[in-house]
């Protein structure tokens, strides 16, 4: 079996637990899943295990289930947690279900993420849009034989996140109380967080947030023809910018110390959409 039949396999699971074409998917990042409990009370909880081909993450913060359920009027697909390329997964593994989204017929995907900030003027606990991105995974998870089933070989990438979507976000925030900010972000493999002379480096050619995940997601949604917004939660101050050390238990914290202003965000989004 290939991999798009894998993916319409998944598709085809989910599918027949909700019933309908969702209008959005939402992946949420490290200590951000607690938004899928904003859903309406006949939200269906499926774990990625029940899942045909899904991949399980074990990383702390992410609790590997798909939740579907109504916010404003609107069939919601919202994944709890996902794997990342340090796990030892492929890239086209890490995208699965993104693929699977798209299948499902969605056309917004809103992704979200921890991450450390670079620029001088950020806090921890401030929430970012992401304007534009740096691939510095050291892959693409197009690369190889393109199947065009999925999309085309060569899709453009000048918009890559939505500047309809981002203009949506800045007017629930504004709406929700809910102070943003903008940037750009940097994908790195990890596990291991970045040096203080990588973080100059990025400082120089423009990034203000780093993470280990997103962008492989939104180049697969953009092959998909999906319309893209991206947030990132930054949860600590990157290496060399604050004299301290990085600690995974210190992101997962300070993602949920931000859930109630997220979720408001996230949740405002939905309702302007």
């Amino acid at each position: 079996m290939d991999y798009y039949e894998q993916a319409r396999q998944a598709a085809d699971a989910v599918r027949a637990r909700i019933g309908e074409v969702p209008s959005i998917g939402i992946i949420l990042g490290s200590g951000l899943g607690g938004f899928v409990e904003s859903l309406d009370d006949g939200a269906v909880s499926m774990p990625y295990e029940h899942l045909p081909h899904w991949p399980i993450s074990n990383v702390s913060g992410h609790d590997g289930r798909l939740v579907a359920g109504k916010m404003h009027g609107r069939t919601i697909v919202a994944l709890a947690g996902r794997c990342h390329v340090y796990e030892g997964h492929s890239l086209s593994t890490v995208t699965f279900a993104v693929r699977v989204l798209g299948l499902l017929g969605l056309r917004v995907l809103i992704l979200t993420n921890a991450a450390g900030g670079i620029h001088a003027g950020f806090d921890p606990g401030a929430l970012m849009v992401i304007d534009d991105h740096v691939n510095l995974m050291g892959s693409n998870p197009l690369a190889g034989p393109n199947d065009d089933r999925f999309g085309p070989r060569f899709p453009d990438m000048s918009e890559v996140y939505s500047t309809r979507l981002r203009r949506t976000a800045d007017l629930a925030g504004r709406t929700a109380q809910v102070p943003l900010v903008h940037g750009i972000y940097a994908a790195l493999p990890g596990p291991s967080y970045e040096t203080p002379a990588e973080i100059r480096y990025l400082r120089t050619i423009g990034v203000d947030a780093v993470g280990m995940s997103t962008v492989p997601e939104a180049i697969v949604a953009r092959h998909m023809g999906l319309e893209v917004l991206g947030l990132s939660c930054i949860t600590n101050m990157a290496a060399g910018v604050l004299p301290q050390s990085l600690d995974h238990a210190e992101v997962v914290e300070t993602a949920r110390r931000t859930h109630g202003a997220f979720s408001s965000l996230l949740e405002g989004i939905v309702g302007q959409l």
